[in-house]
């Protein structure tokens, strides 16, 4: 065989000129069997005791063979103690490498799961642990306060929707599409490695399941709107619930809604249908704020005409006794004195009456035939005028002199024929 397979083979750095493979007279004995040198497999006693040469160097042994026909017998029984040594320390350091490799490292937040021969054995906390090496025992580290995610209907943006994930039948037998992402953490590594074939798939299937069977009992209306929240929360409750019956060690923390639309194929149509609806709802609201307007306006003007009616009656009610009770005291007065009675409620009466009207004075004693329009009347008038005016004007005359109507002063006027009789009556009573 030539030499390079035993290089390859063994590992040697080993040249032709090196008289480790053979002295002249391994040359010579190969020429009396007919080999030239260099061809045949060299003596594998001889490479033997190179390599334990090579061993005996690397450990401090200084007992080499220096050549000598004498003392061959020592020498290989020395070569043979070396190679047992050799063989104890590479035995030993072996072992000790052996052993090294069951150590391990479990950083914080997470927990070692250690198996023998394939079967749970313990766990182990945070630090440095070891464990008996290959094949006995095995560990696997298992990140515990890691929050972890699970996208159900999209993965990693809501863009790339996964249909058979996402769309849902509600209870009203219309179409949903929701995405939403669920976080949990791991609560039990033991059960999370070795209960389940798959732990993250099982998750979705639960959370898939879990929300199914909430949307399925609920409105469309509500989880598209005012239920997002809800349907969101008792999702984690089913999610947890299901998931401590598979025994999956997961916690779930919470589960958040992205999306919650109806499908793209209606999308269209379902928006014109909700601003039909928020259209009602706005007219609604509308006409609910003008009668909330009107209508307590309408029965505080109704609860003021009904006051004013209950005061005006009370008014007149009370001034009908008033006078009933006033005429009974002139009555009684006027059973005592008859004449000054009656001149004295004709005075009032006068007075009444000429207290609301305008007044005209005449002057017939004098007997002068000037009539006096009322004054004050045309006092009015001319201030009205002149804060009507933007130039000032001079005042019209106080009074206007008109002749006076025939037959007004004539001696058969009745009203002076009352007044005459008046007169005397009181003449006659002063005396």
């Amino acid at each position: 065989m030539p030499l390079s397979y035993f290089k390859k083979r063994k590992g040697l750095k080993l040249s032709l000129n090196d008289p480790r493979w053979g002295s002249d007279k391994d040359g010579n004995r190969q020429a009396q069997e007919g080999k030239k040198p260099g061809e045949g497999p060299p003596d594998l006693d001889q490479l033997w005791r190179d390599f334990n040469q090579r061993l005996n160097g690397l450990f401090g042994n200084k007992n080499r063979n220096n050549g000598g026909g004498g003392n061959g017998g020592g020498s290989g029984g020395g070569e043979l103690k070396g190679a047992g040594i050799t063989v104890g320390a590479v035995a030993t350091i072996a072992v000790l490498v052996w052993l090294a490799s069951g150590a391990f490292i479990v950083q914080e937040g997470q927990k070692g799961i250690v198996t023998t021969f394939g079967r749970y054995s313990h766990e182990t906390p945070a630090g440095f642990n070891w464990r008996w090496p290959y094949p006995f025992q095995a560990n696997e580290t298992v990140n515990v306060s890691q929050v972890r995610t699970v996208e159900v209907g999209y993965r990693t943006n809501v863009r790339n929707k996964q249909a058979a994930e996402s769309l849902m039948l509600t209870d009203d037998e219309n179409i949903i599409d929701i995405q939403f992402a669920v976080q949990y953490r791991l609560s039990d590594p033991k059960a999370w490695l070795y209960n389940n074939r798959d732990a993250e798939d099982t998750v979705r299937q639960v959370a898939e399941t879990s929300i199914r069977e909430i949307v399925g009992k609920s409105k469309m209306d509500f989880v598209l709107y005012e239920g997002r929240e809800k349907v969101a929360y008792e999702t984690q409750q089913l999610m947890q619930q299901i998931l401590d019956r598979y025994a999956s060690g997961a916690m779930v923390t919470n589960v958040t809604m992205q999306a919650v639309q109806p499908p793209e194929q209606v999308q269209a149509a379902f928006d014109d249908a909700v601003k039909a609806g928020q259209d009602r709802e706005r007219q609604k609201n509308e006409g609910q704020a003008y009668a909330n307007d009107i209508i307590p306006k309408a029965r505080g003007y109704a609860f003021r005409l009904q006051q004013e009616a209950e005061a005006y009656r009370s008014m007149v009610t009370e001034n009908a006794l008033g006078n009933a009770d006033r005429f009974k005291a002139v009555l009684v007065e006027y059973q005592k004195a008859p004449a000054v009675t009656r001149d004295r409620m004709y005075l009032e009466t006068m007075q009444q009456i000429f207290a609301n009207t305008s007044k005209v004075m005449v002057d017939a004693k004098a007997g002068s035939n000037l009539l006096y329009l009322p004054l004050d009347k045309l006092i009015a008038q001319v201030a009205a005028t002149e804060a009507n005016r933007s130039n000032l004007t001079a005042p019209p005359p106080a009074a206007v002199l008109l002749p006076p109507p025939e037959n007004t002063m004539s001696s058969t006027d009745p009203r002076r024929e009352s007044n005459r009789a008046r007169e005397s009556s009181r003449d006659r009573e002063s005396r």
